[in-house]
Formats: structure tokens, C-alpha cells, sequence
């Protein structure tokens, strides 16, 4: 349990690290069209949804004002999750396999936690 309890920390610093490079990347497919057919539309609810994920995963990822760049992720893909996936349909479509929301969710959640704590190990926030 003690191996377990040293590893606490780095094993966070690699879940900050990893869920702000994926954002991050989902936010350049979205402004910047990286791998994607086309960059969205400039001003859409959508491009402004893909330039919070590329700044605020970047944020995230190096650490820099981490718990501020993390709480407005979460805010962002909770609306996500309600807005586009949710829809406050009831039945099956309330539960995030089935209104295909997982990721949402999941990124809501895990920004939250990285908004709590900080950015911890290996961050720009910690050094300063």
C-alpha cells in the first residue's frame, strides 16, 4: 500500500497532463480543422466550445493556472453534456451510454477534480 500511496501523485500529474493533451487536440480539430475535414465555422457556439478546449487544455496540460483553466473545462462540457447529448430527454436517452455523452461527462468530472487540487506535480503553477 505504501508503493501505492508514492505513486499518488505522479499517477495525477499523468491524468492532468494526458486529459489536457486530449482536450487540447479535440479543441485544434475543432478551430484549426487538425485532422478533421474543415476548421468550424469562426463565432459558432461550437468554434467558442473549441477554443476553450484548446486554451484550457493547454492550461491544464502545462499547468498553468490550472484550477481556473480546469473549472471552466468542466463547466464547458457539462453544458456540452446537457445541451447536445442530454437534451433533458427522459427514457433511455437520460443515461450517458445511450445519449452517446460518456466523454462529456467523464472530461466534466475529471476537471472537477484537477479544479480542486490543482495542478500538482510537474505543473507551471507548482514552480512558480
Amino acid at each position: 500500500m505504501k508503493t501505492q500511496e508514492k505513486l499518488t501523485e505522479l499517477a495525477y500529474a499523468l491524468l492532468r497532463i494526458v486529459a489536457g493533451f486530449m482536450f487540447a487536440f479535440h479543441g485544434m480539430q475543432i478551430v484549426l480543422g487538425v485532422l478533421a475535414p474543415s476548421p468550424t465555422p469562426w463565432g459558432s457556439q461550437l468554434w467558442w466550445g473549441g477554443l476553450i478546449e484548446l486554451v484550457g487544455g493547454l492550461a491544464v496540460m502545462f499547468g498553468f493556472q490550472a484550477r481556473t483553466a480546469a473549472f471552466i473545462a468542466s463547466g464547458t462540457m457539462a453544458v456540452a453534456y446537457v445541451q447536445f447529448h442530454w437534451q433533458f430527454q427522459l427514457g433511455a436517452k437520460i443515461l450517458p451510454g445511450m445519449n452517446q455523452g460518456e466523454l462529456s461527462l467523464l472530461y466534466a468530472f475529471v476537471f472537477l477534480l484537477i479544479a480542486c487540487k490543482g495542478a500538482g506535480k510537474w505543473g507551471v503553477d507548482r514552480a512558480r
